[in-house]
């Protein structure tokens, strides 16, 4: 099948590597790029059809975001976050739907996961208040979906939830001044006692037990699939995309570059700089073909209405992981062997680099924890956690 969006992105890619340098310094992406990227379609991949969304093969839409990473690592980042939250709106209530896209199916959603919310039951709903760092793209956003908790009584958690919030109850503040991924504008959000109606809520657990209100409307193969696996895809899939543009850009201004040091000579004679790009481009191979192919086969199982065995779960969090830390491993071996010239700042390897290693630190990319689950089901352990 063709993947339209990637073709009419790729008309988009020079503008969007001319503009990554001044995103980086201004540490915000023009409307002017947003704008492109949804009339091409990119924002509106995973939404459902009935709003006007593609529901795409998601293998389709993490192409799309590879290949715009490729050009701008912030621009790639934030087209994910912001691009794979049509696709969990969909899970929520019909109204919560309706109060987002009714009057305009191109308005955009960010998000802040981390449970720091408080909510507190009221008539009709939760009234919420928190402050959350690290949503990015929020100042595109008219919405966001919140981590909260549900607090009893006596003050104690009983419930996680993720709470939809207009633009209109939260506050934004200007904070993210940071090494990497400096123009994804990952700013705070401030809520303070906003009354959130109940069909802005979801469960968490439910969540992850592929239940909730959003399939009986969406009943799409798109919407049967885990969380844990879409959402933490979205997080690995641009720091592939960042390296694998990288790698590109280093081998055409390596080609040519004669060493002044060392006794001279071409550097693509040096048999040390061959040996670093046979590794750099297999860890960049191995990160896209073992991510496809989990996100391929789960799709494969929807469509066909069948379940997804907890080993291909687990597999799609150990590789999405390993993805990262591939990344992180390539990026370092091109950043070392291209030498003094790479420490520039506005060099496309030198902002490759802060980008990556700034997209690994995401709490999904953490590669220890995802694969000590993945170790402990191999040795017949029990495994739970909300992004498998």
């Amino acid at each position: 099948m063709v993947n339209k969006v990637l073709s009419t992105v790729r008309d988009l890619l020079p503008k969007i590597a001319a503009r990554a340098q001044k995103v980086d310094d201004s540490r915000k992406i023009s409307e002017r790029t947003i704008r492109e990227l949804s009339e091409a379609g990119v924002f509106s991949m995973l939404a459902p059809k009935r709003y006007g969304g593609a529901e795409s093969d998601p293998v389709h839409f993490y192409e799309v975001i590879r290949a715009i990473s490729a050009a701008c690592g912030s621009t790639g980042w934030v087209a994910s976050v912001v691009g794979v939250h049509p696709w969990h709106l969909a899970l929520f209530d019909d109204q919560a739907q309706a109060d987002v896209w009714g009057e305009d199916q191109t308005t955009l959603i960010s998000s802040a996961y981390a449970p720091v919310g408080r909510l507190t039951a009221v008539d009709g709903g939760y009234e919420l208040s928190g402050q959350w760092g690290f949503s990015s793209g929020c100042d595109h956003a008219s919405w966001a979906l919140l981590g909260a908790m549900v607090v009893g009584m006596d003050g104690r958690p009983v419930d996680f939830m993720t709470v939809l919030v207009p633009r209109t109850d939260y506050e934004i503040r200007d904070v993210w001044d940071v090494v990497g991924m400096r123009g994804t504008a990952s700013n705070e959000i401030v809520v303070d006692e906003a009354f959130v109606p109940e069909h802005r809520l979801k469960r968490n657990y439910e969540t992850a037990q592929l239940r909730g209100p959003g399939q009986a409307v969406n009943p799409g193969p798109l919407y049967k699939l885990p969380f844990g696996s879409i959402f933490t895809s979205t997080v690995a899939a641009p720091c592939v995309g960042i390296v694998a543009g990288c790698y590109e850009g280093y081998l055409d201004v390596m080609r040519e570059r004669v060493r002044l040091s060392l006794g001279g000579g071409r550097f693509s004679e040096d048999q040390f700089a061959q040996v670093a790009v046979a590794r750099a481009s297999s860890e960049i191979d191995a990160a896209i073909l073992q991510m496809d192919r989990n996100i391929r086969e789960m799709y494969e199982l929807a469509v066909a209405g069948q379940e997804f065995p907890l080993s291909m779960r687990l597999r799609a969090r150990r590789d999405q992981v390993r993805a990262t830390e591939r990344s992180v491993e390539a990026i370092d071996m091109l950043f070392k062997t291209a030498g003094g010239n790479s420490l520039s700042r506005g060099n496309p390897i030198e902002r490759a680099w802060r980008d990556v290693h700034a997209g690994s630190v995401h709490v999904a990319n953490e590669p220890e924890r995802a694969l000590a689950l993945y170790g402990r089901a191999a040795f017949g352990l029990p495994v739970e956690d909300n992004l498998i």
